[in-house]
């Protein structure tokens, strides 16, 4: 089929034609390309028909065009996933194939009509699911569970809320909707685009691999700084005031701010032409601005409007002398120099930049925008300091970028994609949330998340809230609480937090049959590296990823003394990934989302610490320990928190 692809000329009536021709072959192709760690397919369906379907990663044909194997996305493969013996979707045998390194090592049969046949527990699947991985996050897609696969395959126009426990597969989910969505919405969205956003980039470099290898190879993948980047990020706020910046109250205090450089007019328009001069009154000015500023368009079109609002006015004062312009005229004079430097000394170009220049560093600009909004203690957190002298000698922040990302869509729209997929979502800001919001303000988002790992001073405590900050008030929230990467042992011990962080959240369910190994060892302070390193060797010994996750302030000591006993690692950072080795060292603030065979966790009580208070502290603690999918193993110095030892 790749072949195939390739051999195709390129026939087209244009250049542009033939480029977009060419980049849909070589994208065809790219999404053909051979995957040695896997097989065509790992399913099969016997149904109550003479037809059997061998399930697939993607749609596989023979010389002749007809199917082989059926791609997992298509709807015949709906009842892979979900028939039971309750509702066996006309299925009498369905086979799930053991995998590894590209050959079938084993396959197991369900007979969904036999009443004799009992209900077991798949092995496969228990076994895919704790295979040993090093490198990137693997797809899901011969493992996807019922209640998975509904998501998965809920509408394109459909915005869901995934509340998800470590564990449960909500990224996998969220990825695996983007492919299914463009698989059946393909024309659709391979014009509109779809786009990953997620905390951080080793996150990203985590899942990268997952939507190429199901045949993907044309989203986006995004951080919500690189999203929001219109200006370089030297400067930081203090937490107060990154918390007031990322409130949504502010979005009002920007939209006054941008509409108040609207003018009022004073004088008439006078515009000669030929002969004669016709004037439009300044009360008449006055009513065309106050209806453009009632449209509901943005500042930018708005303005743009304006010059042929005035011409046409001065075209019916023609009209009503005896004169038959015609469109024509009215253009002329909407161009006319006269009309143009009129209409820009009431309605002026603005730039976001020197808008949020001048609200953060004049209180008299701030306060007159956010009366009503803001107190004035607030008012003073948000002004600067020192406030620079001018826009372009600005230190901005994280959240002053958000800010001008709003204030951007205020003067002119943020262009929409087709589809957003938002993991992490439990950690934004209402105006970070407003930001990506925009993005699929046409289109619709799948987000993800989980409240009990919120970590961030504005973490939210309602997915309700969060959907309608993110312009999607009244989507369905799922809860998936069913945990299949995180052993018993390990989701038992991280759940003793959950009364103290998220009080009347569900505790998570493992639904693995290895319960999964979990030691605590307590070193001496002085060797605490040495212990960690100790405990790092004896997990090198067997197959697959080992993470050590340490308090970001130790973690040139930890890969120092891993260094002293020989063992490679990599370091992952909040700028890039580095996930090919067996063992990486992971700062506890970059943990989030990933995942690893085994975890060593290097003295909690300093991740605790480590945040501006205990509640955040014990949420990050329990995102570090539930990164483990088989074994955990907790190295400390210093007394552990009381709520692991209650």
């Amino acid at each position: 089929m790749r072949e195939q692809t390739l051999s195709l000329k390129i026939q087209a009536h244009d250049p542009i034609s033939a480029e977009n021709l060419a980049r849909t072959l070589h994208l065809r192709a790219a999404s053909l390309q051979d995957d040695p760690s896997t097989t065509l397919f790992f399913g099969r369906l016997d149904t109550d028909t003479p037809e059997r379907f061998y399930i697939g990663r993607r749609h596989v044909t023979d010389d002749h065009g007809d199917p082989l194997v059926i791609d997992w996305r298509a709807r015949m493969s709906t009842a892979f996933y979900r028939a039971s013996r309750a509702e066996p979707m006309g299925v009498v045998l369905r086979r799930r194939f053991g995998l590894d390194h590209g050959a079938i090592t084993a396959y197991e049969d369900e007979h969904l009509q036999d009443r004799a046949e009992h209900d077991s527990r798949s092995q496969i699947l228990a076994e895919e699911i704790e295979r040993p991985r090093v490198g990137p996050m693997r797809d899901i897609v011969a493992t996807i569970q019922p209640e998975q696969d509904e998501i998965v395959r809920a509408g394109a126009d459909t915005t869901i809320c995934v509340q998800g426990a470590p564990g449960t597969g909500k990224t996998a989910v969220g990825l695996h909707r983007a492919a299914w969505l463009l698989y059946a919405f393909r024309d659709k969205l391979s014009r509109s685009g779809v786009l990953v956003i997620g905390p951080n980039r080793a996150f990203l470099e985590h899942i990268g691999a997952v939507l190429p290898a199901l045949g993907e190879v044309a989203v986006g993948h995004t951080t919500i700084e690189e999203l929001v980047a219109s200006v370089p990020i030297r400067g930081t706020d203090h937490t107060e005031t990154a918390v007031l910046k990322g409130d949504a109250r502010l979005a009002e205090v920007l939209r006054r701010a941008v509409w108040s450089g609207v003018g009022r007019p004073t004088e008439a328009l006078v515009v000669p032409r030929g002969s004669r001069k016709w004037r439009v009154p300044a009360y008449e000015v006055a009513e065309i601005l106050d209806e453009l500023v009632a449209r509901g368009v943005r500042y930018d079109a708005a303005r743009q409007m304006l010059p042929q609002r005035l011409a046409h006015a001065v075209l019916l004062q023609m009209e009503r002398a005896g004169d038959s312009p015609d469109d024509r005229v009215q253009d002329s004079v909407a161009r006319s120099a006269v009309v143009k430097k009129y209409a820009a000394g009431l309605w002026p170009a603005l730039d976001a930049k020197a808008v949020l220049w001048s609200l953060l560093s004049d209180p008299a600009v701030l306060a007159e925008h956010a009366d009503g909004i803001l107190t004035e203690d607030e008012q003073r957190i948000l002004l600067w300091d020192n406030p620079p002298r001018t826009k372009g000698s600005a230190k901005w922040s994280l959240a002053d970028a958000v800010l001008l990302d709003e204030l951007a869509d205020h003067i002119s729209r943020t262009p929409s994609l087709g589809h957003v997929v938002l993991d992490e979502a439990q950690d934004l800001s209402p105006m970070q949330l407003r930001a990506v919001g925009r993005r699929c303000s046409t289109g619709a988002a799948t987000v993800l998340g989980d409240i009990a790992q919120g970590t961030t001073p504005w973490a939210t405590g309602s997915w309700e809230q969060s959907l309608e900050h993110l312009g999607k008030p009244g989507s369905h929230v799922e809860v998936l609480d069913r945990g299949f990467r995180v052993p018993a042992a390990v989701i038992e011990y991280a759940a003793r937090l959950l009364p103290h962080m998220a009080p009347g959240l569900g505790v998570p369910v493992s639904v693995r049959d290895n319960p999964g190994r979990l030691d605590v060892v307590q070193a001496d302070g002085e060797a605490l590296t040495l212990a960690a390193a100790d405990a790092v060797a004896q997990e090198v010994a067997e197959p697959g990823s080992v993470g050590v996750i340490v308090p970001d302030a130790i973690v040139s000591a930890v890969s120092d003394a891993l260094q002293g006993k020989g063992i490679g690692h990599g370091i992952l950072g909040a700028d890039h990934g580095d996930i090919d080795h067996q063992v990486d060292v992971v700062p506890a603030t970059v943990a989030k989302g990933l995942e690893f065979d085994r975890v060593v966790v290097v003295e909690p009580s300093a991740i605790v610490a480590a945040e501006p208070d205990e509640r955040t502290g014990l949420r990050r603690l329990y995102v570090v320990l539930t990164r483990a999918v088989s074994a955990l193993t907790v190295v400390h110095s210093a007394p552990l928190p009381a709520q692991l030892t209650s």
